[in-house]
C-alpha cells in the first residue's frame, strides 16, 4: 500500500502535490517523493521520511512545472533504502517518471525479459522500476518515431496489461506529452479522478483516495475503472480508454477494514459507512457467542476500529467508552518494519485511562488481528489498568493467508491465525474471549453500501487470489526469499558483477 497522486494544471503544482501527499500520509510513512515537468524537463526530489520532513523550501523551489506526480512509500518487505523511494525515472523514450501503488506477482519473469529481450537494465529491486521499464518499452514500440499520440499511449498500456500480473495503480508523466494514469484489470488498488474548474482553467488531479481530492478543493468525478487508462496532454485535453481485454472490479477488502481513511469513498462505497456496517454484523455474531449482560463497556482500539465499535455498542445496547488515548506522533504499528519495533511502539502509541477499565468486563474492538503482537500488548494494558475480564472482537475475519498485492502480510508463519483455531488465537493474545467477523459478513458490509460491488480481493481472509497466478509454490518461494533473501534469487549477470543483489522491495 502506497499513496500516489498526479496533477495537471495551468499553475505551479509543487504545493498541490505536497498537500495531497500530506492527505495520503496514512498510506505510507517510509519515504516520499515528487517529480514535476517543466518545458519537457523533469525536476525530482525524494528521500526517506514523512512528507513534512522530506521537503524543505529549497526542495520545493526546485520542483518547477505545471504538471507532476507524487508518492509516499510503504515498503512491504521492510526496506528503508532511499534507492527504492519513488517516483522512478527513465530517460528513454521521451523521458518518463512513474509512481506505483501495488505489487507485481511476476516481477522476476519481467525482470529477466527486460534484460534478455528488451535490453533494459533494472538498477534496484523495486517492482515499480520494473513496471516503469515495461511501460517505457511498450511506449517506444507504440510510438511513431518522435510522435506520440493518445492512441499510441493507450496501445502501450494495453500491452502492459498483457505482460504484467498483480496489483497496480499508476500515475506517470511522459516528457513533452502529458500525464498518464491507469489501473490493473482487476481494480485491486484504488485510483480516482477529480477536477477543479477555476478562473485559470481546468485542473485535473488523480489520487489513491477521494480524500486527497476533496481536501484540496477538487470535485470528485469518478473512480478510474479496472484496466482503464486516462491520458491528459500538456494542453489539458483528457482522453480515456479501456485497455484490458476482460476487466473486472475486485477492490481490496482490507482497504475498507484498515488502510483507507474513513472519510474516503472507494469504488462508490464510503469507507466510514462500510465500517459502521461491519460493526453491526459483528454485533450479531457477538450476541451469539458472548452473553451481552457480561459486557460492561465497549471500547475501540484507536483509530480505524472506532466506527465499527460505535455501531456495535449501539446495536448491543452496551455503553461505549474511550479507554485508550492515542499518541498522534507515533507511526502506525502495522506498517513499521520489524516485530521488535511494532511491539515497542504499542505502549508508546496507546495509553490506558485506568478509571475506564477498573473492575469492568471490557469488550475491545480492533479493525483486525494480523501478527497478534499489538493485540497481546493491548489486552495486557487493559488488565494492568484494572479490567476484570477482557473480551476481544475483530471487525475483520482471521487473516490466514499472505497478501501478495502490496500489503505487509508476506508469510504464513507471521500470521497468528494461520494454523490456529479461534480459541488458540484467543489464548495467544491472552484474552478471555475472542470473536472474529465472518468473511461473508465483511463482504456484505461493503456491498450493502454499494450494491454494484459484487467481487472483492480478500485473499488474506479466504485464500482466493483473483489474478489467478498465485500458486502454493509461488507462496513458498516468496516466504523462502523473505526468510533468506539470498536464496532462490535468479542470477542476473550484470547485478552479480555489481554486487547489487538485495532483498526485493514491493510498493
Amino acid at each position: 500500500m502506497c499513496g500516489i497522486v498526479g496533477v495537471v494544471s495551468n499553475n505551479p503544482v509543487n504545493q498541490l502535490l505536497y498537500d495531497a501527499l500530506l492527505l495520503l500520509q496514512h498510506r505510507g510513512q517510509d519515504a516520499a517523493g515528487i517529480a514535476t515537468n517543466h518545458s519537457s524537463m523533469f525536476s525530482m526530489y525524494k528521500a526517506n521520511g514523512l512528507v513534512r520532513d522530506v521537503f524543505r523550501t529549497r526542495n520545493m523551489r526546485s520542483l518547477q512545472g505545471n504538471t507532476g506526480i507524487g508518492h509516499c512509500r510503504y515498503p512491504t518487505a521492510g526496506s528503508s533504502s532511499e534507492e527504492e523511494a519513488q517516483p522512478f525515472y527513465v530517460n528513454a523514450p521521451f523521458g518518463i517518471t512513474l509512481a506505483h501503488n501495488g505489487n507485481l506477482t511476476n516481477q522476476a519473469q519481467l525482470k529477466e525479459e527486460l534484460f534478455r529481450n528488451d535490453r533494459r537494465h533494472i538498477n534496484t529491486d523495486s517492482d515499480s522500476e520494473v513496471l516503469l521499464n515495461v511501460l517505457a518499452h511498450e511506449i517506444q514500440e507504440a510510438a511513431d518515431g518522435f510522435n506520440l499520440d493518445k492512441d499510441a499511449v493507450f496501445k502501450a498500456v494495453a500491452a502492459v496489461h498483457r505482460r504484467v500480473r498483480g496489483a497496480y495503480a499508476v500515475v506517470s508523466q511522459i516528457a513533452g506529452h502529458g500525464m498518464l494514469a491507469f489501473r490493473d484489470p482487476f481494480g485491486i488498488r484504488p485510483l480516482c479522478l477529480g477536477v477543479n474548474e477555476g478562473e485559470h482553467g481546468t485542473e485535473y488531479l488523480v489520487a489513491s483516495e477521494s480524500v486527497a481530492l476533496e481536501g484540496l478543493g477538487f470535485r470528485f468525478v469518478r473512480d478510474i475503472a479496472p484496466g482503464e487508462a486516462v491520458f491528459i496532454d500538456n494542453d489539458g485535453n483528457m482522453s480515456q480508454q479501456q485497455c484490458a481485454e476482460n476487466p473486472s472490479l475486485n477492490p481490496c477488502a482490507f482497504e475498507y477494514v484498515y488502510l483507507a481513511r474513513p472519510d474516503s469513498v472507494i469504488d462508490g462505497a464510503s469507507v466510514y459507512a462500510t465500517r459502521l456496517r461491519m460493526g453491526e454484523y459483528l454485533a450479531d455474531k457477538i450476541r451469539k457467542e458472548i452473553p451481552v449482560e457480561e459486557i460492561d463497556v465497549v471500547m475501540p482500539i484507536p483509530d480505524s476500529s472506532r466506527p465499527a465499535a460505535i455501531q456495535l455498542a449501539l446495536k448491543l445496547g452496551v455503553e461505549y467508552r474511550e479507554g485508550f488515548i492515542k499518541n498522534r506522533y507515533i507511526g502506525r504499528t502495522f506498517i513499521m518494519p520489524g516485530q521488535g519495533m511494532r511491539k515497542k511502539s504499542v505502549r508508546q502509541k496507546l495509553n490506558a485511562i485506568a478509571a475506564e477499565f477498573k473492575d469492568k468486563n471490557v469488550l475491545l474492538v480492533d479493525d483486525s488481528i494480523v501478527r497478534g503482537t499489538t493485540s497481546r500488548e493491548i489486552v495486557q494494558m487493559a488488565r494492568d489498568a484494572g479490567a476484570r475480564k477482557v473480551f476481544f472482537a475483530s471487525a475483520a475475519p482471521p487473516v490466514l493467508y499472505p497478501n501478495v498485492y502490496g500489503i505487509d502480510m508476506p508469510t504464513r508463519d507471521e500470521l497468528i491465525a494461520h494454523g490456529r483455531t479461534v480459541d488458540e488465537v484467543c489464548k495467544e493474545i491472552t484474552a478471555d474471549r475472542l470473536v472474529y467477523q465472518d468473511v461473508d459478513a465483511l463482504k456484505k458490509a461493503i456491498s450493502d453500501v454499494n450494491p454494484a460491488l459484487k467481487n472483492f480481493e480478500a485473499s488474506c481472509f479466504d485464500g482466493v487470489y483473483v489474478t489467478g497466478d498465485v500458486t502454493p509454490e509461488y507462496l513458498d518461494r516468496q516466504e523462502s526469499a523473505r526468510h533468506n533473501p539470498k536464496a532462490n534469487q535468479v542470477e542476473d549477470p550484470v547485478r552479480t558483477q555489481l554486487n547489487l543483489n538485495t532483498p526485493a522491495v514491493t510498493e
